[in-house]
């Protein structure tokens, strides 16, 4: 992330993602925590999400 829209663009692909409940974005830190239905999305398809709005990410553990 390299701007402050960035931050809204990540949310808001990660929030259109199926399962997603919450997404927060921290700027600084270049880091989202998301809160999903595992039932229903996965890992594999935030980072897709992410990587499709042009951020690639990837787990943090």
């Amino acid at each position: 992330m390299t701007c402050s829209a960035c931050p809204f663009i990540v949310k808001k692909s990660l929030l259109k993602a199926e399962g997603v409940t919450e997404a927060s974005v921290d700027f600084g830190q270049k880091s989202a925590n998301v809160t999903f239905d595992d039932e229903q999305s996965s890992i594999a398809q935030l980072t897709t999400a992410t990587a499709n709005a042009g951020y690639p990410s990837a787990l943090q553990e």
